[in-house]
């Protein structure tokens, strides 16, 4: 069964930054991060393709947010910078298995990954 757990969030201030980080046997060469504020549906943000490293982001990350990946770890991180009070939301990372086409990684589609673990809550206050 896939597995993975997320960490590094917290609650920070407007304009600040954190570091999400993602590992777990659950590791695959597409690799995505994810996020759902109350009340509303789950929704993407970044995914990487982890065999080449291309990158792929929602536009409300796109600029902000960085996606990366130690595929020796198995980990798959999101830096967070210029944060805003609507970045705030619980986010999860999740793993899909696609082609050898790294175009085939881009799709934000939450529907498509699996592997969701317990999610960490990012909080940022204005």
């Amino acid at each position: 069964q896939v597995q993975l757990v997320e960490s590094g969030g917290g609650s920070v201030q407007a304009g600040g930054s954190l570091r999400l980080s993602c590992a777990g046997s659950g590791y695959r060469n597409c690799m995505g991060w994810f996020r759902q504020a109350p009340g509303k549906e789950r929704e993407g943000v970044a995914t990487i393709y982890t065999v080449g490293g291309t990158t792929f982001y929602a536009d409300s990350a796109q600029g902000r947010f960085t996606i990366s990946r130690d595929n020796a770890k198995n980990t798959v991180y999101l830096q967070m910078n210029s944060l805003k009070p609507e970045d705030t939301a619980m986010y999860y990372c999740a793993a899909r298995a696609v082609g050898w086409v790294s175009a085939d990684c881009r799709t934000l589609g939450v529907s498509l990954f699996s592997g969701w673990g317990q999610g960490t809550q990012v909080t940022v206050s204005s």
